[in-house]
């Protein structure tokens, strides 16, 4: 897609509209836009061979490629340099949220002039309507989305669609419907000074794209009414746009800081795009609403055909339902069941999804480039994911709560997927056999840049035996050497349980110890992992999560419990990527608990074997002494902070000299305070003011 350029390519908050995550456009404005430009950095070790060998590969039309990369030796810098080389859009593929924001963070500091941008699912928690017929059980659909996220997808989105230097870092979730990018982009509002609209005419539009009005603090995709100027936050940004009318046009637009109220820029025009990414004009929606009507009273005929009159009602009900929102509001609660119909689409037909977003030749060919990270764990994601789903389909349609158009909203199957994405490249330190067997080339890279070589192996019992305490006991030894030298440690279990438990038990042994796994949600793991980095506590225990991508070069020990535990967690590429977590650190050593050597085992410790002799030769051949990775700490946490936040530490910097003054005195105000605003309705302004309350009580007990 074409992007649009207004004339202010030289904007004074140009790094703004390309931070990470946050804005796709900070004043609005549409740009056709730079280069990928890499910044700070030289290739080194086997990263000039890898990088030359795959974009020879690209430019000879190679549409699959592999690029072995021994964990620590830049893998994310050569995919970056190709970048750079090839100048293409680039998707990225992480198979978990907190890989995906550390793949993001790097791009960001590889390319700090790009849009590079963060999409992952927005449910903290998911529960899919499903239907049990076993037991004769629905479950409704179940969610929390998280709002932060939902925004930064649409950041993502936008910038796809209006500029070309982007970067989109994703999870699996990219291959599920999204909704149509032409209606989408279609159906943004564009602003200028001068044009001819009343305060009524823009309001009548923003609910149109399913922005929400409100007479409280703005959320991003709401917006207020105030005299005679509209006050909108963007679906994908933190700031807030004062549109002013006079003489029925409009005389001025400001971006505005929605905390301080500061004027921050005053702009000539600006986009607004949808607030929700499955949108449609009325004319679209009249057709659904004819086809999906046409659509049920087939289906109602098929189980009045077949007797089958509970299933008759239900399916009856349900989309009388949501027939008559469509109708009313534009939307309903479970559209995407309905996205055929509106995107017009025929049965069986892939849906939209994020990968539509991305540029495309004329010839409809993909115009970008696809990098699947951790190849040997994502691949098997991308692979699983429509079947999981049709067989949950196929039963809500078969018992009447879904009419069966609700199975076309789902996962692109894979071979939909790779047609989809064009000249890809797997990264992996361990690649399996699906991409040893479908790569054109595999390119190897196992000679780090720093020269550190992989960590020294040993094995020890897990078993209690004479003067040997067992597993446990050894690690806990182990670790308190590690971190009165100065070190990090990891332990990795085989249960979320055992994790918990640990964590818990290194505790009462004096050790600053914290767990990670799968239930503790997206931000909150990023949290973790970046206090770990800072010293705040000197031993992480996890399961999965400890495996693929993870940057930590503070750490220098890892113990593997139950190593022998043959299966998915202790598998040979199992193994070698929890081996590959201590080969950032020039001291980096791990131990492997067993009491018995599985083959996993055995090839594992062949493999690394084999890879640090490689190593230690090459050092010695060119005098290299290796040093551990130096990488600054930042917390991405901070660019992930919520409004509500935002708000709070505002009120606190505002009510700073009268705490000072009279704490007592202030509290008793803010307590009155939160209490109007409650009894108001306005939550929104209650909850900034119970969290900046007790922020000055914990203050004053200090």
């Amino acid at each position: 897609m074409a992007s649009r350029a207004i004339s202010t390519p030289k904007t004074k908050h140009r790094g703004i509209f390309q931070c990470l995550f946050l804005f796709s456009s900070f004043s609005g404005t549409l740009y056709l836009v730079s280069n990928f430009n890499l910044k700070g950095f030289t290739p080194a070790g086997d990263q000039p061979k890898a990088i030359k060998g795959l974009v020879e590969g690209i430019k000879k039309g190679m549409q699959t490629q592999t690029l072995l990369g021994a964990t620590g030796t830049g893998k994310t810098f050569t995919v970056a340099s190709v970048i750079q080389q090839i100048q293409k859009p680039t998707l990225v593929i992480a198979h978990n949220k907190t890989l995906a924001a550390q793949l993001a963070q790097e791009f960001r500091e590889f390319f700090p002039d790009a849009a590079v941008h963060y999409f992952v699912s927005y449910y903290d928690y998911y529960q899919p309507e499903a239907y049990m017929p076993a037991t004769d059980t629905f479950i409704e659909k179940d969610a929390m989305i998280n709002e932060e996220i939902d925004r930064l997808r649409h950041a993502s989105t936008q910038a796809l669609l209006t500029r070309k230097d982007v970067i989109i870092v994703a999870s699996v979730s990219c291959i599920y419907g999204l909704g149509s990018p032409k209606e989408y982009e279609r159906e943004n509002i564009h602003l200028k000074i001068g044009e001819k609209y009343t305060k009524v005419d823009i309001m009548k539009r923003l609910v149109a794209i399913h922005y929400e009005r409100t007479n409280a603090d703005l959320s991003p995709g709401q917006f207020r009414a105030v005299g005679n100027r509209v006050d909108v936050m963007p679906v994908s940004e933190t700031v807030m746009l004062s549109i002013d009318f006079s003489d029925g046009v409009i005389s001025a637009l400001a971006v505005i800081d929605p905390v301080s109220m500061k004027l921050l820029e005053n702009v000539q025009d600006y986009f607004i795009f949808p607030a929700k990414h499955f949108i449609s004009d009325e004319p679209t929606r009249n057709r659904a609403v004819k086809t999906i009507e046409a659509e049920l009273k087939m289906q109602l005929k098929k189980f009045e055909d077949e007797g089958k009159l509970l299933e008759y009602e239900r399916i009856k009900r349900r989309t009388t339902y949501d027939l008559a929102m469509i109708r009313e509001i534009g939307f309903c609660s479970g559209i995407e069941n309905y996205s055929r119909h509106l995107s017009g689409k025929t049965v069986g037909e892939p849906p939209d999804t994020l990968i539509a977003y991305f540029p495309h030749k004329k010839d409809g060919t993909p115009d970008f480039l696809t990098v699947i990270d951790e190849s040997h764990v994502t691949l098997p994601q991308l692979h699983g994911m429509y079947a999981g789903d049709q067989s949950r389909k196929n039963t809500l349609v078969e018992f009447g709560f879904r009419l069966p158009s609700a199975k076309d909203n789902r996962p692109l199957r894979y071979e939909e997927f790779a047609d989809r994405v064009g000249q890809t490249i797997y990264v992996s330190a361990t690649p399996g056999n699906f991409e040893r067997e479908n790569s054109e080339q595999i390119v190897q890279q196992i000679i780090r840049p720093t020269g550190l070589l992989d960590p020294q192996l040993s094995v020890r019992p897990v078993l209690e035996k004479g003067t040997y305490g067992g597993q446990v006991q050894d690690f806990i030894a182990e670790a308190v050497k590690e971190i009165k030298s100065g070190g990090r440690v990891l332990a990795t279990t085989l249960t979320k349980k055992m994790a918990e438990d640990l964590s818990v038990f290194l505790k009462e042994q004096k050790i600053k110890a914290e767990y990670l796994h799968s239930d503790i949600k997206t931000i909150e793991r990023i949290q973790i992992l970046t206090q770990f980095r800072r010293g705040e506590f000197d031993c992480l225990v996890g399961v999965n999560l400890l495996r693929e991508g993870l940057d930590l070069p503070e750490v220098s020990f890892i113990g593997i419990l139950d190593a022998d535990k043959e299966g998915f967690l202790r598998s040979e590429t199992s193994l070698i990527q929890t081996i590959g977590r201590a080969a950032r650190n020039d001291k980096g050593r791990v131990i492997l608990y067993a009491d018995n050597m599985t083959g996993s085992m055995e090839r594992a410790i062949g493999e690394t074997t084999r890879r640090r002799d490689t190593q230690i030769a090459y050092n010695k051949e060119h005098g290299i002494t290796p040093q551990t990775i130096q990488k600054n700490i930042k917390d991405i946490t901070n660019q992930l902070s919520k409004v509500h936040d935002k708000a709070v530490a505002g009120e606190l910097a505002i009510d700073r000299k009268l705490f000072e003054k009279n704490p007592n005195k202030l509290l008793k105000i803010k307590e009155k305070q939160m209490k109007e605003a409650v009894k108001v309705l306005d939550f929104e302004t209650a909850a900034i003011l119970r969290d900046e309350i007790k922020i000055l009580k914990e203050r004053m007990t200090q």
